[in-house]
């Protein structure tokens, strides 16, 4: 190393080491600093490798404006809506309710920094339906649930925790172990779990029932419905909105992967209820298997699969009537009224059980059926003559089992009993297709 001379020889070497120490550090702070990846939308926070190469900030901002697209563009949510959150803990739905939280604190804040708040702000509760009379096995979810709601900031939200038992006084256990069947037990729980929201919510004056249905959840539903030969009914259960039942529903968190919600749940602290799954041998289990390992090949297979079953024609009521689009953006008004004067409305008979719509050769066989029965035909008779092939095949018992189909019927709730009923008593005064 080059020295001065003998005068200052050392202090000159002394400095030399120290300027290369100097820019030794220096190349190792920017080395450090290219190897902490950015976020790819701002730039600025480190991204995290769970969030799609996001920053939280901004993964949590990617997967609201997702929810705030599908809530806008389909029309779901009005200023004079009062919403129905179906709330099981699962990070799906808790994600659900976040958003819907969130949405309505922020049109809060917007009204009262209007000077008419001539619009209002829509209502939000949350409902749990415990189905321990069901399922058998003790729960500590309630005390859990109620937790995550009160925890909440303002505006509060009404908390409805049902047991399934208060709901239908029919013995509801017996009726789901008549059932031979894994998948028809899973299914006809998941019908009286629908039953029960909806009861919840027309009683108490709702207006629109919010499921936290995921894409993943979604994907999962259209193979095993399509195994179950449920292919023309298929249309109508993964569209945004569905008005078939009382209560319309809707499905805001529809485009969110499931493995994207439990990221956010984590990364932002959203606390949830752990469910309990036992091991599953229904054709729903083996069809949650072979999505989960596809999703392992390629994460986007499950919106392909949804998108691929989105794109088959939906029924009239998955949409909402004209007088629901009075607080539709004027951009998007067009979309609805081309899709409502375009299509002559034709009504679709429906399950009592399942509530899928009938095919034309289910109608025809059993408008034959009943021809030849006459005016003798019992109600037992007229409600499995209402009912679809998988229902027929799945949940609906044999002839050899222990149990007969009076006492089958008995046992079914009145609802799904006067859904079937109901056409008969007003056959007489309903127009024909011509």
């Amino acid at each position: 190393m080059a020295s001065c001379g003998s005068a200052c020889g050392s202090n000159c070497v002394a400095e030399d080491i120290e300027g290369g120490e100097g820019e030794r550090l220096k190349r190792l702070s920017l080395d450090e600093e290219r190897s902490v990846r950015r976020c790819t939308k701002c730039g600025e926070e480190e991204a995290r490798k769970d969030c799609n190469g996001l920053c939280a900030g901004c993964f949590r901002a990617y997967l609201f404006g997702k929810f705030k697209l599908a809530v806008t563009s389909n029309a779901m949510i009005s200023p004079t809506d009062k919403v129905l959150v179906a709330f099981s803990g699962g990070p799906s739905s808790r994600v659900a309710l976040e958003f819907i939280h969130e949405m309505q604190s922020k049109a809060l804040i917007c009204w009262d920094a209007s000077n008419s708040q001539a619009l209002p702000v829509f209502t939000v509760g949350v409902v749990f339906i415990e189905e321990c009379a069901i399922t058998g096995k003790p729960s500590d979810q309630v005390g859990q649930i109620r937790s995550i709601v009160s925890s909440l900031s303002p505006p509060s939200k009404d908390l409805h925790i049902v047991p399934i038992e208060n709901v239908f006084p029919s013995d509801l256990r017996k009726l789901v172990n008549s059932i031979n069947d894994a998948t028809g037990r899973e299914d006809l729980l998941r019908h009286l779990r629908m039953l029960s929201l909806q009861k919840v919510a027309f009683e108490h004056g709702y207006s629109k029932l919010v499921l936290g249905l995921s894409a993943s959840a979604m994907a999962r539903h259209v193979i095993s419905a399509t195994v179950k030969g449920q292919g023309y009914s298929l249309p109508a259960d993964v569209q945004y909105v569905d008005t078939r039942w009382k209560v319309p529903v809707v499905l805001p968190i529809r485009d969110c992967l499931e493995q994207e919600l439990v990221t956010l749940c984590y990364v932002n602290s959203l606390k949830n209820v752990q469910v309990f799954n036992s091991p599953c041998t229904s054709i729903n289990g083996l069809v949650s298997s072979f999505i989960a390992h596809l999703r392992e090949d390629n994460p986007s297979r499950e919106h392909t699969i949804l998108r691929t079953a989105g794109k088959l024609k939906p029924f009239n009521f998955n949409k909402f009537s004209s007088n629901q689009y009075e607080f539709v953006p004027s951009r998007l008004r067009p979309k609805f009224q081309v899709a409502e004067n375009g299509e002559p409305y034709s009504p679709e008979v429906l399950c009592p059980i399942c509530t899928s719509p009938l095919t034309a050769t289910e109608l025809a066989s059993r408008t034959c059926a009943r021809q030849m029965k006459g005016l003798n035909i019992k109600e037992v008779e007229a409600f499995y003559l209402s009912c679809c092939e998988s229902c027929h095949f799945q949940i609906l018992p044999k002839e050899e089992t222990y149990i007969s189909c009076e006492g089958f019927f008995e046992l079914l709730p009145k609802p799904m009993v006067k859904r079937s009923l109901l056409r008969d008593e007003i056959k007489d005064y309903l127009l024909d297709d011509a």
